[in-house]
């Protein structure tokens, strides 16, 4: 996934939207021209995050779209990841959102709970949801409405680079059985074998999806249905009693390396992708890139733990979400827009696993046989950890955005010995609960 916004004035800019959404009634945002059913030309306005590469996918969706509906009119805006919600706050405050929203999990709820978005469950007969992940498509509920729907489909993995695994003489793990036991003793077996030239594994307490992951394991969640943290203070302070057992059995870097590294966005910069560490967690859609970084084709594994629990801690995660604005003027073409993203071969084809695996489950089938080898291999991680993925953990609360800056610095408090785990739990808990309200 991509970066953090800039969010202090998100929930107040909100706020306003819906006072004038509620003053000024609502379909004379978005698109511009007559409502369905006329012979107007209807212009859609489409919003979404990232770089040129995937304008250039998006945009060939986009003209596949108007070929088959030559009476509608796609405008596209796009921008990088740090100022997209900021506009897009702005945008809804001034009446003025998109037609079809890119939306991420963390602000979903406060979109949708703030009255900006569409219930797309009322558009069922034009969206088809039939063939969607249904491990995948309960991310985008909320309040008993679906406010988002999922574009494609990650998991959490732990990369190992096999080359240096043989290297220290260790074998790779067998995923299916491997503790979180097992994951630090090999992680430190790596180091010492190598006499510190690589890491085990670089350090990952920073980290929100993993810690969600561990919550699982113990039958709880990050989150429940209303927002609200759900899990025992006791279960991360597990999470940072592992983290600082791989650092003071070198398994993991120490505090000053593993702070700057915590920070560095491109894989070639990190120590997985310079070779330095043998294995680390991320978003299995970033396989191409670490591996591409690393020169090795590395090799994805379940989380530690997984066959320890009735229930499994990893999940499908969108990629991100197709929403609808509350106030599109034309919320059956906005619609229509959605479903052909989710579904038409043809915009498959185009943007294929950009936006994660496709959610249709249909679709990502048929596309398996022209994916490279690293999306084979992320299809096929999908498809090896299914039977074992319980739901869609619920959408986080409003506020979400800013706990994943909370955890990384308390991460770092932890890593110098300045918290202990059972401080900083306590610490998580309180800054979240006033974050998320």
């Amino acid at each position: 996934m991509s970066g953090r916004p800039r969010r202090t004035s998100l929930a107040g800019v909100l706020a306003v939207a819906l006072l004038a959404a509620s003053c000024g009634g609502g379909g004379d945002g978005g698109g511009d021209g007559d409502a369905a059913g006329s012979d107007e030309q209807v212009t859609l306005r489409f919003a979404w995050w990232g770089s040129d590469e995937r304008r250039e996918l998006t945009e060939a969706a986009i003209a596949a779209f108007e070929e088959q509906h030559p009476d509608i009119d796609v405008q596209g805006e796009y921008i990088e990841w740090s100022g997209y919600w900021d506009r897009l706050a702005t945008q809804v405050a001034a009446g003025d959102a998109p037609d079809v929203i890119t939306q991420e999990e963390r602000f979903l709820r406060e979109y949708a709970g703030r009255g900006a978005l569409l219930d797309l469950s009322e558009y069922e007969d034009t969206i088809d949801l039939s063939q969607l992940d249904p491990l995948v498509t309960g991310s985008g509920e909320v309040d008993g409405g679906l406010f988002g729907v999922p574009s494609g489909v990650n998991a959490y993995v732990v990369y190992a680079n096999p080359e240096l695994f043989a290297q220290a003489g260790v074998d790779l793990p067998d995923d299916t059985t491997w503790t979180w036991d097992d994951y630090i003793r090999i992680a430190n077996e790596i180091t010492a074998a190598t006499a510190g030239e690589v890491f085990g594994a670089m350090d990952y307490g920073g980290n929100e999806a993993g810690l969600k992951i561990l919550a699982r394991q113990h039958g709880q969640e990050m989150y429940d249905a209303n927002g609200e943290l759900a899990f025992d203070p006791a279960t991360l302070a597990q999470w940072w009693e592992y983290s600082l057992q791989l650092r003071d059995g070198g398994g993991a870097p120490q505090a000053t390396m593993s702070a700057e590294q915590q920070d560095t966005g491109s894989p070639e910069q990190t120590l997985l992708g310079t070779n330095r560490a043998a294995m680390a967690w991320y978003w299995s859609n970033t396989l191409a890139a670490l591996s591409g970084a690393s020169g090795t084709e590395l090799q994805l594994l379940r989380p530690p733990g997984e066959h320890e629990r009735e229930r499994t801690g990893n999940y499908y995660k969108p990629a991100m979400h197709y929403s609808v604005s509350a106030r599109t003027a034309h919320p059956e073409e906005a619609a229509m827009l959605v479903d052909f993203l989710l579904n038409d071969p043809a915009a498959i084809d185009a943007i294929r696993s950009d936006r994660g695996l496709p959610a249709n489950l249909e679709q990502r089938e048929r596309i398996l046989a022209d994916l490279d080898e690293h999306q084979v291999a992320e299809a096929e991680y999908l498809d090896e950890i299914q039977e074992d993925v319980v739901d869609a953990p619920p959408a986080p609360p409003i506020g979400a955005g800013q706990v994943v800056d909370i955890i990384k610095r308390l991460n770092i408090e932890v890593l110098f010995d300045r918290l202990s785990p059972d401080e900083a739990a306590e610490q998580f808990i309180s800054e979240v609960e006033a974050a998320t309200g």
